[in-house]
């Protein structure tokens, strides 16, 4: 029996590892499509007038107003995303982006990756990744280290907020004793 207690005890602390580093997820998602979006969207920026001609080419209607919305939204949204701030807004509206090129600019593409005809899977298709991961930030968020969490810290009323010395006395307590169990 004492192996099966050992057991017990280390899958637990593995668990308790696991949730206190669950921040690390969120945080990695928002830092690498931020920093992919912002690229982009300033790449669309400099060459505004190329990305009309190829929105125009897609058949996209307002290919002007769309083309500077876009350029905007990748570039302030990836800057946002690297900050954790209006997460949920910000990648509702870039995942919006990525159906609308799923449906247009990569729709061969997808469709032949989705078919499964191809040599290429749906993982190959970059606007499916970045939509998926969209989505997740969308429905949890941008996780403990951001701007929205600190936001939301902030404009508690203060009798509702923890003082930090107290919280963060608290939390090491609550550390070394799960630590110990």
């Amino acid at each position: 029996m004492p192996s099966v207690e050992l057991v017990r005890r280390a899958s637990g602390r593995a668990l308790r590892i696991a949730a206190a580093a669950a921040f690390i997820a969120p945080l990695l998602t928002r830092l690498v499509l931020g920093q992919a979006f912002y690229q982009t969207g300033g790449g669309k920026l400099a060459n505004l007038e190329n990305v009309v001609s190829f929105f125009a080419g897609l058949g996209i209607p307002h290919p002007e107003l769309n083309a500077a919305f876009v350029s905007r939204l990748e570039y302030y949204g990836g800057i946002a995303l690297v900050l954790g701030l209006l997460t949920r807004v910000v990648a509702a509206g870039l995942a919006s982006t990525m159906v609308v090129a799923l449906l247009t600019a990569d729709k061969e593409s997808f469709v032949t990756a989705f078919q499964g005809a191809g040599d290429t899977g749906l993982t190959d298709v970059t606007p499916v990744v970045y939509l998926l991961l969209l989505v997740w930030l969308v429905f949890f968020g941008p996780g403990a280290l951001s701007a929205d969490r600190l936001l939301a810290w902030v404009l508690r009323p203060a009798a509702e907020r923890p003082r930090a010395a107290s919280r963060l006395r608290l939390w090491a307590a609550q550390a070394s004793a799960r630590l110990a169990a």
